[in-house]
């Protein structure tokens, strides 16, 4: 089952400011990651990232969009 990007910080135990803090972010940052608008523009980059923090891949996260497969094969 696939959760969004806040319900995998949850799982993991984590504070939007310990996310922030291990990223180089801005609480922000992270709060609009986490929102409609910013799920809809995140980079894949950014959600390896999330993704190392939460301890998950990609698959267990629920996106808007869909990555092309080259960006999942460079990940």
């Amino acid at each position: 089952m696939k959760v969004s990007l806040k319900a995998a910080r949850v799982n993991a135990q984590m504070r939007q400011s310990e996310v922030a803090e291990k990223l180089g972010i801005s609480v922000d940052r992270v709060k609009y990651l986490e929102g409609t608008e910013g799920s809809n523009r995140i980079t894949y980059e950014m959600l390896l990232k999330l993704c190392s923090l939460y301890q998950c891949t990609p698959d267990d996260i629920f996106l808007p969009i869909d990555y092309p497969k080259s960006e999942v094969m460079e990940g």
